[in-house]
């Protein structure tokens, strides 16, 4: 029996039929495998394999009476693998498009809360992908934000996947642990309300890291990061439906790394700089580009070596300018860079663990209460953003995955958006490829693919620029260079 934290409750405060609010991701696999093709009996055998490999495969929630406190994770009373796994054929092509369109209905479903919290679909018939071969199969899951955050999903999806295509031989699963009673479960309520900081304890304390942060000199030297409510509205600022538009594009993670060995950023930089040039070709398009430069939130990972395999949210979370008001790439991906530089130094001079501590503040119930308000009231609409978007960058394994055998072709991954915050970008790097994807909502961006067609460009662009601005800054001769050079040289 686990008590959800205040971050990971906020995920369920958040959700409404609009915005449901879990993880998805994507996984195109091979089917074909060295000993046999990969069908549905044999995914299905070989997930029941894993399951006990985290507690968000068989727990689920235990809510308070009237919603008045944090809920429990709990062993499933009754689990029953086939209300999580099922299987479908997308329809002729078995394209991008088609895929997509599945991916657009899966990410607008609730889970149901009376079961553990996810979901996993076998989509046969990927017969029409670019670089995939025909026949091949899509592994499509869904996991509650309340359970996991980016990096312990990653960390579900290693488990999932083998090295190799003869799947590993796991430690056996341990004694399933028993559903406490009413009178346990009331005990250790008792228990967690006692132990639970008071309120002004709290603030007293987020007030000291924030003022003693404040004060730190490293402060001095670093760019301000942008603040909440400076990001400019925009039409990614809106109140949103249910319904979902999600695409992806493939980057070629050598192309990225080069850019970072020549430049001294670092690999977010480039693709932060990226997306906002996708971002900037798409608002000029329909002419909606605003003078200010639009503002992401970059959640962080606190998740320690010790807390690895405990699931849950452990992140914190930076604002980032993205530079969209400026043209020339090589200028943006400069500007980017001292924007993250700083925001990272004001970040750890306050404390990495800040968000997590601030999330306590708000009590379980009431801020279920204010997410449903402001939702039914659309008032998104009506004030600046926190912020524009949300980019989460998740690293994966650099080695080729196989799963049931079949080999991992890409990995694509999907999060959930709501009201006033209608984009997040996902990106998931994996064997020398980097995905981004973009997941939306129509009545916001038509079409996901409207930007996600502009990544690959904007990659382009940014090395055609950083060319031009080294050749520029070289001398092109000899004799020129020391006419340039001061006499006493």
């Amino acid at each position: 029996m686990r008590r959800l934290t205040s971050l990971d409750a906020s995920f369920l405060s958040l959700e409404t039929d609009n915005a449901p609010m879990h993880i998805g991701g994507v996984s195109i696999v091979d089917a074909e495998t060295p000993d046999g093709r990969l069908d549905f009996e044999r995914l299905r055998a070989h997930v029941a394999s894993r399951l006990h490999v985290s507690h968000a495969f068989t727990d689920q929630l235990a809510s308070l009476p009237l919603g008045l406190g944090r809920p429990y994770w709990v062993p499933a009373e009754r689990f029953d693998l086939d209300a999580h796994l099922e299987r479908t054929q997308l329809p002729a092509p078995g394209g991008r498009h088609e895929l997509e369109e599945l991916m657009n209905w899966e990410m607008a479903q609730r889970l149901d809360r009376s079961r553990p919290l996810w979901h996993m679909l076998f989509v046969e018939g990927v017969d029409s992908i670019d670089g995939v071969p025909p026949g091949s199969v899509a592994v499509i899951c869904r996991i509650h934000h309340a359970a996991i955050d980016g990096m312990s999903g990653s960390e579900i999806v290693a488990a999932l996947f083998d090295p190799t295509p003869t799947p590993r031989t796991l430690p056996a699963a341990p004694p399933r642990g028993r559903r406490p009673g009413r009178l346990a479960m009331a005990r250790q309520v008792g228990r967690d309300l006692f132990e639970t900081p008071e309120l002004g304890d709290l603030a007293a304390g987020a007030l000291r890291r924030v003022v003693g942060g404040a004060l730190d000199p490293t402060l001095r030297r670093a760019e301000a990061p942008p603040l909440p409510f400076s990001a400019p509205s925009t039409r990614l600022n809106q109140p949103i439906t249910g319904r979902r538009t999600w695409s992806w594009a493939i980057l070629p993670l050598d192309r990225i790394k080069a850019l970072r060995q020549s430049t001294g950023a670092t690999v977010n930089d480039v693709v932060l700089t990226l997306i906002a040039g996708a971002l900037r070709r798409w608002l000029e398009s329909g002419g909606q580009l605003p003078d200010e430069p639009l503002v992401a939130m970059v959640p962080v990972s606190v998740r320690e070596d010790t807390e690895r395999g405990d699931g849950g949210n452990l992140v914190s979370a930076m604002l980032v300018s993205l530079a969209t008001d400026i043209d020339d790439p090589s200028e943006r991906l400069r500007s980017v860079r001292r924007s993250a530089l700083g925001s990272k130094t004001y970040h750890e001079a306050i404390g990495a663990r800040s968000l997590m501590e601030a999330a306590e503040l708000f009590p379980f119930a009431v801020s279920g209460q204010a997410a449903r308000l402001y939702s039914r009231l659309r008032l998104a609409g009506r004030h600046r953003p926190i912020f524009n978007l949300v980019i989460t960058n998740v690293p994966g394994p650099q080695v080729p995955l196989y799963i049931a055998g079949g080999l991992l072709l890409q990995h694509v991954g999907a999060a959930p958006i709501f009201d006033g915050i209608g984009m997040i970008v996902p990106i998931f790097s994996y064997d020398g490829a980097l995905a981004v994807a973009i997941l939306s909502c129509p009545d916001i961006v038509e079409r996901a693919s409207a930007i996600t067609e502009h990544l690959l460009p904007a990659l382009d662009a940014l090395e055609t620029s950083l060319a031009q601005t080294r050749r520029v800054s070289e001398p092109s001769s000899g004799a020129e260079h020391n006419q340039a050079q001061p006499a006493d040289e």
